[in-house]
């Protein structure tokens, strides 16, 4: 059975390359639009790996990352944050519970290597 991984993502553009990148690599993907999306869907299903977008309408990236954190069983599952506004919103994140933050746009050459430091041997 493959690893899941859910991307979360307002913007369809981003996720759904994102998407088609990860099941090339041969994982399960869900999506969710939003924080409060991505907060629902982790709790059904429990990802092994997060990509949690931070400036989204309703329920942003920080506050999802945070509600997530507190479920039981989540404390050790990697959230990786995208921010397409660098270091301004990467240092809260970090504090949020995200275990790192990457730049949008994304650059999919660091996906694989992501993969591996995360999910090898998850």
């Amino acid at each position: 059975m493959s690893k899941t991984i859910l991307i979360v993502e307002d913007y369809e553009d981003s996720r759904m390359m994102m998407k088609a990148m990860l099941q090339m690599y041969g994982y399960g993907v869900l999506e969710a639009v939003d924080g409060r999306e991505a907060i629902e869907m982790a709790r059904e299903h429990h990802p092994e790996l997060i990509f949690m977008d931070l400036a989204m309408p309703e329920v942003d990236g920080i506050t999802a990352t945070e509600e997530i954190r507190s479920f039981d069983g989540f404390a050790n599952t990697p959230i990786i944050a995208l921010t397409a506004y660098g270091d301004l919103r990467g240092k809260e994140a970090m504090e949020a519970g995200c275990d790192e933050v990457i730049s949008k746009p994304m650059n999919f050459d660091r996906l694989q290597p992501l993969l591996e430091k995360y999910l090898n041997g998850a």
